[in-house]
């Protein structure tokens, strides 16, 4: 018999855009925005173990940049990738923009986020506020609403500007959703874009992580990024391996 899982809500709040909710389910405590929409899992004791494979997916994405120094955040959710970003790589200047105010305090308050004084948040809409970022090694979009990825997905002078906003030699990770056919949210789009000139890993989640370097000529050197999984793996304390063999180029 399966032990029952008992589920205590921590904080409720509502706002313009609806409802987030912090539950805690045992070792795990969730944010969820409306009806039951999970958007961010924190394993307590640790709040920069990433538990799924979308944000191991992620983390892969910054591990393509050699030396990151910067990073920009659009999206915080509870801010797990943000931590593990800032405990593993040798970051010096992280900017998140998040839309809601409560999220960064429910995620400091319930979610073990760390005031760190290398983060700054900033609270608005990453559309419009992209423009006064400072520009980035690593930039992560990750816009998630209680009904899907938000409109910042699919709209294309917000990703070529994300694309605009990195240093020589940066990336721009991307959670996108997949189809039902396994290939990204807005295919057709992403390769005029981009000139079919990125990397796609596909995980179990459902999403396809995009992996985008800042210019034409940069190539995704799969050797280096594996040996630098490698050299994490003690500290992260789970392999990368197996998703990095699931790259592939844009479909």
């Amino acid at each position: 018999m399966t032990e029952e899982r008992v589920e205590r809500v921590l904080a409720e709040v509502h706002d313009d855009f609806g409802m987030i909710r912090v539950l805690e389910v045992a070792d795990y405590r969730f944010l969820e925005f409306g009806d039951a929409i999970e958007q961010s899992c924190v394993f307590t004791a640790d709040p920069s173990w990433l538990e799924y494979d979308y944000t191991r997916a992620m983390l892969i994405g910054a591990l393509c940049h050699e030396q990151p120094e910067s990073a920009l955040f659009l999206g915080l959710g509870a801010g797990t990738l943000t931590q593990a970003c800032l405990k593993f790589l040798p970051l010096e200047d992280v900017e998140a923009i998040e839309l809601r105010p409560d999220v960064p305090r429910l995620a400091i308050e319930y979610l073990g986020l760390d005031d760190d004084p290398r983060l700054y948040i900033r609270i608005g809409d990453a559309l419009q506020l992209l423009e006064s970022a400072e520009p980035a090694d690593l930039i992560f979009v990750d816009l998630y609403t209680d009904v899907g990825p938000g409109v910042g997905h699919l709209a294309w002078t917000f990703l070529e500007n994300c694309q605009k906003k990195l240093n020589p030699g940066g990336w721009l990770v991307i959670n996108q959703w997949a189809t039902d056919d396994g290939k990204p949210l807005g295919a057709a789009l992403l390769r005029g874009l981009y000139h079919r000139h990125y990397w796609e890993l596909p995980v179990k989640e459902g999403n396809v992580i995009l992996l985008v370097p800042a210019e034409l000529d940069q190539e995704l050197d799969l050797e280096a990024l594996s040996a630098r999984a490698q050299g994490l793996a003690p500290r992260l304390g789970y392999s990368l391996q197996a998703l990095i063999k699931a790259i592939r180029p844009a479909t």
